[in-house]
């Protein structure tokens, strides 16, 4: 589908009888529309609509002007502003948003502020972003959720606000926690959504086994996967006697946490762990079982897998990988919004930044190993890879995805080896040079691609 949206900045008028009768709207708009004075339409912001009378006026370019008690209706603590807009001949009605709901979990601190954690300044960032190219934004979580309406809080003059919304057009799901995926409360919340048909991206983290299997579905992939497997006695024994090094990971981990290292050295097996406590030591065992004894200890019962340990480059001594960030566009395609290279943290043998690893330019980072040539093509097919891997997920897997983190080694060699996907990318790691970056912008433009094609159903 085809969106052509026009730019309007909506402005609130007086009280007397007569303006009330009427939405004045800019006469080159209503030309646009084709809609003719004294018209009756249906007017629609989020999940809120009245009929109205439109009315042609000399305004601002894009102006529309709303009564007071009109605008009231629709439930926004801040109507006025700018916007994006459509009319549908086929249902008389002028559609006007995005309204934009960020779904997090979060807390309140002593000073009634939300705190959101690791998104709160990608949160700002989004505000502004949609506040420049239209559309109203706010953040709720699950306990401010129902069917007729949502608590949450808008961001106005540096503070974020409560305030009460209507149910908005797209939600962004940014859910820090993965048991709370799993809870009763997510799941009416789920359902519920689904049966008002708000779109909902992303909506779940993406278990790292359910994605290595959907990726070995094609063939062109399996060059770049390490070998995996579900942790088993079996597995471990039959992969650590096979492979020099390999890595004991959650299903359902992220952000470098409780990911296992195990080394061969002279038939001598060496366990490390990525839990800060443990950073600085080895647990030596003489035999793969002896491993195996030790590591179900620590996994208790929880599912993990078992990966291929590949020798990649390193920077300085320090682990080294690559997170590709890929986002859909507005014509449904993928494309890479950020690429860093990112080092690992002293004693550290992940690198992700939540571990204290920190980020590089990737043509820098990669030049130190290889010729510059090189190293630009090696950025190139890292690129192309992401797109793949994108594109292969969010068409096999559930649900809408419309960004991920893909996170790449390189070995001596330059050959890319996957290392897993994230559905929920860390905001931290991208370069600040500029004040909405691009996978914001990226974010913005699909929300408002899905928030329009369901309005105009």
């Amino acid at each position: 589908m085809v969106l052509s949206l026009t730019s309007v900045t909506i402005v609130e008028t007086g009280h007397t009888p007569e303006e009330e009768a009427y939405v004045k709207i800019c006469r080159k708009v209503l030309r646009k529309w084709n809609l003719k004075s004294n018209s009756v339409i249906q007017f629609k912001i989020g999940s809120c609509s009245s009929e109205v009378l439109v009315q042609s006026a000399d305004l601002i370019p894009g102006g529309i002007q709303i009564p007071k008690k009109l605008l009231e209706t629709f439930t926004l603590p801040e109507p006025d502003g700018r916007y994006l807009a459509k009319y549908t001949a086929k249902n008389n009605t002028i559609l006007v948003g995005p309204v934009i709901g960020l779904l997090t979990d979060f807390e309140i601190n002593e000073n009634k502020e939300p705190n959101f954690r690791s998104i709160h300044a990608f949160c700002e960032e989004l505000h502004h972003g949609i506040a420049e190219t239209g559309g109203f934004f706010y953040v709720f979580s699950l306990q401010g959720f129902s069917e007729t309406g949502i608590q949450g809080y808008y961001h106005k003059d540096g503070k974020w606000i409560a305030g009460n919304f209507p149910l908005p057009d797209v939600i962004y799901n940014r859910i820090h926690s993965r048991k709370l995926e799993y809870h009763k409360i997510f799941l009416s919340f789920y359902k519920c959504i689904n049966s008002l048909k708000i779109p909902f991206f992303n909506d779940r983290f993406l278990p790292k086994w359910e994605v290595y299997n959907l990726l070995l579905q094609e063939d062109f992939i399996h060059p770049y996967l390490p070998e995996t497997k579900i942790f088993s006695n079996e597995n471990l024994v039959n992969m650590i006697s096979q492979h020099d090094t390999v890595f004991v990971k959650p299903v359902h981990g992220s952000q470098g946490r409780r990911i296992l290292k195990i080394s061969k050295e002279d038939e001598i097996f060496n366990i490390q762990s990525s839990l800060t406590s443990m950073t600085d030591k080895f647990i030596k065992k003489e035999s793969p079982e002896a491993v195996y004894d030790h590591l179900k200890q620590i996994i208790n019962n929880k599912i993990y897998i078992v990966q291929q340990g590949i020798s990649l480059t390193s920077f300085h001594s320090r682990t080294m990988d690559f997170r590709v960030l890929c986002h859909k566009n507005f014509q449904e395609l993928w494309e890479v919004t950020s690429l860093v290279a990112r080092i690992s943290g002293e004693k550290q043998f992940v690198s992700n930044i939540a571990r204290g690893g920190e980020i590089m330019k990737p043509l820098a980072a990669l030049s130190h190993i290889f010729p510059r040539d090189t190293a630009r093509e090696i950025i190139s097919l890292m690129k192309e890879l992401s797109i793949e891997i994108a594109g292969i997920l969010s068409s096999k897997s559930a649900g809408l995805t419309g960004e991920l983190g893909v996170d790449i080694g390189v070995d001596k060699a330059g050959n890319l080896w996957l290392i897993e996907v994230n559905s929920k990318p860390s905001k931290n790691f991208e370069e600040p040079e500029k004040k909405i970056r691009p996978s914001a912008r990226s974010i913005i433009k699909y929300c408002t691609k899905l928030a329009f094609e369901a309005l105009s159903e």
